[in-house]
């Protein structure tokens, strides 16, 4: 079997024996099987996806930025952001389309829910300050991605105008990159087990109790993530990038089954990467700059829940928006979703802004939590993939790519 059948047999299997554990649940044996063994797998797997995120980013960063020139460099990270931010309204104009025509959560009344306490959100002095590290080796231990990658791409252009000195370091760093694609090779020889061990906690902890009670919002998020992610990348990358969308999907569907475990587009940097440069084409110089930076910045699928979130809400909470605050929504969840990169739990800062800004009650974010698990497993295989695509685009725009490889099966 190829790795991606294993995955895939993984996850079912992953599912079944969460089922069995949840029909099963109290005795002792079941719960030393749930919390000593597949929560410990669980938790193995992704913190050898965690230590590998940093060392990935800061040197493929760093091999990227050093190998072009400033102009280049500024033209492609121009693209970039422009794509991501197109692709991000986009995605939760369709959210809160489909969500406003299906009416969801109209015939829901507004429970009684718990205040949630959600940290306060940076103002924008704070989060332009934050983007440069007082310490990077700080930054390196806590993990601040966006911090690294400043860093990083700074490193990379002294490199490029260091001249001979440059050249020498630089050669050290693309022999790390080597070591650490090999590195990778190697721990997605564990990811079907991990896998495994992941989806079977998710599903002995939730089952599908909640599923049923929140049926609309849940197949709602479903719907608009599975559009976005076929209809609107596949025009872009036909359209704009004039690349093949089935070839596309053919070649990276692994990478949204392992982003789809995993949940987490930051663990994910390793194996969207590797597969970026070596399935799709790629040039390293583009892929390391863009998937990094994308896996910190870019979150359609997290945009498509805020969407979807706000008018479900609103509507159990009986708030009107019109189309004033519609516009608002589009707009701020847009920018927050590069704005507020680096907090903990994103997701719900975010929608909480987007709350405010409609006056729409924050204390609703508790209706949906129940579900949220399972949804951020889709949302992140659409975050991903988005990634993949804007690096292919640009990257076929800058003529740092080789089509011989997209193309070839």
């Amino acid at each position: 079997m190829n790795l991606t059948i294993k995955i895939l047999l993984a996850m079912l299997l992953g599912c079944v024996a969460g089922l069995l554990i949840r029909m099963n649940a109290g005795h002792a044996i079941i719960q030393v099987l749930l919390d000593d063994i597949l929560k410990t797998g669980g938790n193995i797997f992704i913190t050898i996806l965690k230590m590998l995120v940093v060392p990935v980013v800061f040197v493929s960063l760093v091999c990227g930025s050093s190998s072009l020139d400033i102009k280049k460099l500024g033209r492609i990270g121009g693209k970039t952001l422009v794509l991501y931010l197109i692709t991000t309204a986009i995605a939760i104009t369709l959210a809160i389309l489909f969500a406003s025509i299906f009416s969801i959560g109209s015939d829901l009344q507004a429970a009684s829910t718990t205040p949630l306490a959600i940290k306060e959100v940076p103002s924008i002095k704070d989060i332009i300050s934050n983007l440069f590290p007082s310490n990077f080796f700080k930054a390196l231990v806590e993990g601040e991605m966006l911090q690294i990658i400043v860093f990083s791409i700074l490193f990379g252009m002294a490199l490029s105008a260091a001249g001979e000195a440059g050249k020498r370091i630089g050669a050290i760093f693309r022999d790390l990159n080597d070591v650490i694609m090999h590195f990778i090779t190697m721990m997605l020889q564990l990811a079907p087990y991990g896998i495994f061990c992941l989806v079977a906690v998710s599903f002995a902890q939730m089952g599908f109790n909640l599923i049923g009670q929140l049926f609309g919002y849940f197949s709602i998020v479903l719907l608009v993530l599975l559009i976005h992610l076929t209809v609107t990348y596949s025009l872009l990358l036909k359209v704009v990038g004039g690349l093949n969308p089935l070839m596309f999907f053919r070649k990276f569907y692994p990478c949204m089954l392992f982003a789809f475990s995993t949940s987490s587009s930051n663990a994910s940097i390793p194996v969207v990467l590797e597969t970026v440069e070596h399935k799709l084409g790629v040039k390293n110089q583009v892929a390391s700059f863009i998937v990094p930076l994308g896996a910190t910045i870019n979150m359609d699928g997290t945009a498509i829940m805020q969407g979807v979130a706000t008018v479900f809400i609103a509507h159990v909470y009986n708030v009107p928006i019109g189309l004033t605050g519609f516009l608002m929504v589009i707009m701020m969840a847009t920018l927050a979703s590069i704005g507020t990169a680096g907090i903990p739990s994103v997701g719900l800062i975010t929608l909480a802004m987007v709350l405010k800004q409609v006056n729409v009650p924050v204390e609703g974010i508790a209706l949906i939590i129940g579900v949220d698990r399972l949804l951020d497993m889709a949302r992140t295989a659409v975050n991903v993939s988005g990634d993949a695509v804007v690096a292919c685009i640009v990257a076929k725009n800058e003529k740092s790519m080789n089509t011989e490889v997209y193309d070839t099966v």
